[in-house]
């Protein structure tokens, strides 16, 4: 199978005729062999059996269902998982994403040599109170990532079949899988500028609390791809430091008493600076030792990404 389109939805029952449609129509004259992996998370509308309807119409339509809603996350990491094509295009089901994209974002994985190629809003049609954090994110995860993508969070995507056969995606982190990608090995990453539309259907599932959590997954995702697999060589180093400053404090304020007579040493500010930053070390040392024991322990401690074999 060429491509598989996999489409998180929520509440866009209004949306979802016209865009499968679409999509038909451009596979079709493209002469693609394709699916499309419709992934409902839990909506309250009537998605779910507009999907069944699309499903008698068009054979290559497939619907999974949640019990409840999970997030986008949640939804790509599942369709990824039965996406069969050997090029997976992701895309919201707004309709602000053109399926017309796909035949370019294809040739760029199968010609040109990608991993990974991202879409590019370069002129959007959304709200200043969306488009305002978005820009915040994105300059925050190039600089933290090295990776130079102008939209991040651009949910019409091309991956090459083995790039999200071999990440895990959770809670906020679908607008991080470049990153997650990157850490994963798959370095040859590019970017289209695509069509953005504006919503015709339904509302907007943007909130605040999204770019918060977002923020925090990027933090997350920055740790645990650096340090993930060696904790002790993050929390010991800090511990150590720390001890050292503590310790060195503790030494300088007993050659005080004992060289200089400096018998209230204890009521010197500085003492107990120094006890605290003992106590502050060997507690992330401790962390860092435990986590250590966990990593070297896990069932996945030695699950690392094979890029090919030969000989086997």
């Amino acid at each position: 199978m060429d491509i598989s389109v996999v489409i998180p939805l929520y509440n866009e029952d209004e949306s979802l005729p016209e865009l499968v449609e679409w999509i038909d129509r451009v596979m079709v004259e493209n002469k693609f062999s394709y699916e499309i992996v419709l992934i409902d998370d839990g909506s309250t509308d009537s998605s779910w059996k507009v999907i069944g309807d699309l499903n008698k119409k068009f054979s290559t339509v497939k619907g999974i269902r949640f019990r409840r809603n999970y997030g986008k996350s949640a939804g790509l990491n599942v369709g990824f998982d039965h996406a069969e094509g050997v090029v997976i295009i992701t895309m919201d089901a707004d309709l602000q994403d053109s399926p017309d994209e796909i035949p370019d974002l294809y040739k760029m994985i199968t010609q040109d040599g990608f991993d990974l190629v991202s879409g590019w809003k370069q002129k959007r049609y959304d709200p200043f109170m969306k488009t305002f954090p978005t820009k915040i994110f994105n300059w925050a995860t190039r600089k933290m990532s090295d990776i130079q993508l102008h939209d991040f969070n651009c949910g019409l995507k091309a991956y090459r079949k083995n790039v999200i056969k071999s990440i895990e995606v959770y809670g906020e982190m679908h607008r991080y899988i470049p990153v997650i990608a990157k850490t994963a090995g798959f370095r040859n990453i590019g970017e289209k500028v695509v069509q953005h539309r504006a919503r015709k259907y339904g509302v907007t599932k943007f909130g605040w609390e999204r770019f918060i959590n977002g923020l925090l997954d990027l933090v997350s995702i920055y740790f645990v791809g650096k340090f993930g697999k060696r904790p002790m060589h993050f929390f010991g180093l800090i511990g150590t430091i720390s001890f050292v400053i503590g310790f060195g404090i503790a030494f300088y304020l007993a050659i005080a008493k004992f060289a200089f007579q400096e018998y209230k040493m204890t009521e010197r500010p500085i003492f107990y600076f120094g006890i605290l930053a003992m106590v502050i070390g060997v507690q992330l040392f401790l962390a860092g030792f435990l986590g250590e024991l966990i990593s070297r322990n896990s069932t996945d401690r030695n699950n690392y990404q094979l890029a090919e074999k030969t000989g086997y």
